[in-house]
């Protein structure tokens, strides 16, 4: 992680349509003039599954980058209803407006977003020119149906290669009708109605690609191999040809740890994504630099 930089962190109650939001800013001695926006997603709050958001923000503030880390509406600390990711831009936007008045020295931001959080960061960054560049981990394009095919796909097959599935099984610890029912139960979502097939994890993934072209910078994304929800991210985006576009025109980065699992939770994992996020902020601070 490089040499040790002192940091300081300061909590911070704000403000957004009515209701109270809760934060953390963390900042080095003399922060860089980039910053980073930790949007937290789903049911989570600003510490992340096992403080993962908490030693982010101490690594990058290592690295000389001040970030902020806050509770959205209804979650956490924060008042109000839980709205879900599609209804989270006023309170980005809040954080952001917030963050710019206690760090007058910065001047652009870094989105970071793990899961629904990272598909609520990249369908706001078209819309606010401070935004010069996004870090996505795992993207949330779920649907009954993208998750029908995916463990159709990367599960079963994998269970029936297990010899320990085998061993459960001829042992009793796996009830066989029980497994055959949670397949049989998969079917119904896999050949729903057509409309609902074609109108779901594609329709979403096409937002966020369409995003990822408008907004005013470069993406990282970051996919973990132990995980449904980035085989599922990889494959509705295979029918979007403008995300190959992307990637060949250098607008998105991919970045793949074949071993994390979703939240990337063990420590070498927690500490690749840091280090990643730190190069990828300061080439972001240099809008001519590439990886």
């Amino acid at each position: 992680m490089g040499a040790s930089v002192s940091f300081s962190e300061q909590p911070l109650v704000f403000s957004c349509q009515g209701d109270l939001l809760v934060g953390v800013v963390c900042r080095p001695e003399k922060p860089a003039s980039v910053a980073v926006l930790i949007v937290v997603g789903g049911p989570q709050y600003r510490a992340g599954s096992h403080r993962q958001f908490v030693l982010l923000a101490r690594a990058l503030a290592e690295q000389g980058i001040a970030s902020f880390r806050f509770d959205v509406r209804g979650m956490g600390d924060a008042s109000g209803e839980p709205l879900g990711f599609a209804a989270t831009a006023e309170d980005i936007s809040a954080a952001l407006a917030v963050f710019s008045q206690v760090e007058p020295s910065v001047s652009r931001f870094v989105l970071w977003g793990l899961c629904d959080g990272a598909t609520a960061a990249a369908i706001y960054a078209p819309n606010d020119p401070r935004v010069c560049g996004l870090v996505l981990l795992n993207p949330w394009v779920r649907t009954a149906s993208s998750q029908a095919r995916t463990y159709l796909k990367h599960y079963y097959p994998k269970r029936l290669l297990d010899a320990d599935f085998w061993r459960k099984l001829l042992r009793g610890q796996i009830r066989l009708s029980d497994a055959i029912r949670r397949f049989i139960g998969t079917i119904p979502d896999l050949i729903g109605p057509r409309e609902t097939r074609e109108s779901n994890a594609p329709e979403l993934a096409g937002k966020i690609v369409d995003a990822l072209h408008q907004a005013h910078g470069r993406s990282l994304i970051v996919l973990s191999g132990r995980d449904y929800v980035a085989r599922e991210f990889e494959e509705a985006v295979a029918e979007v040809p403008l995300f190959s576009e992307l990637v060949a025109g250098d607008r998105i980065d991919l970045l793949h740890l074949k071993a994390a699992d979703h939240t990337f939770s063990s420590a070498s994992h927690r500490n690749a994504v840091a280090d990643a996020t730190a190069k990828w902020v300061k080439i972001a601070g240099r809008c001519d630099a590439t990886l």
